[in-house]
């Protein structure tokens, strides 16, 4: 079987770390899929989903780390006008730091439930933000 669901998160802030494994598990149990695997996909290509411990000052760290892989201050040939959009790229820094963090994860389901590691949390990474962003969930397995 296979359960397709989605949720939307309006980001707040230009560059952050949202915590969104407890609406992943609700998708999860929606589902109704006892033993398979969960497909976090984020449906955008300035956002990232990536996975690590749910610590303030970790998410700090990281996205220092982020900013200085990619500072806003460096020269990008995607920063210019893209005769395609009809306006100008204002966003390469996103691209780059969502190709680090990725754009999914995937964690097995037993007995219904999402199997985390103890500290593990799945991230939206917001690098383009404010935005409404969309998450696509698939979860595949028996019931």
């Amino acid at each position: 079987m296979v359960y397709q669901g989605e949720f939307d998160i309006l980001t707040s802030q230009y560059n952050q770390f949202i915590p969104i494994g407890d609406k992943v598990a609700q998708e999860v149990e929606k589902s109704g899929i006892k033993s398979g695997v969960v497909y976090v996909i984020t449906a955008h290509t300035t956002t990232g989903i990536t996975v690590n411990e749910k610590l303030e000052c970790l998410e700090d760290d990281l996205l220092d780390l982020l900013a200085g892989f990619a500072p806003e201050d460096g020269t990008y040939y995607h920063a210019r006008f893209l005769h395609s959009y009809g306006a100008m790229a204002g966003n390469p820094t996103g691209h780059m730091k969502s190709m680090i963090t990725g754009n999914h994860c995937v964690f097995p389901i037993v007995d219904g439930k999402m199997k985390l590691g103890a500290a593990q949390e799945i991230y939206l990474g917001e690098f383009d933000g404010p935005q409404d962003r969309t998450i696509r969930i698939t979860v595949m397995g028996e019931k």
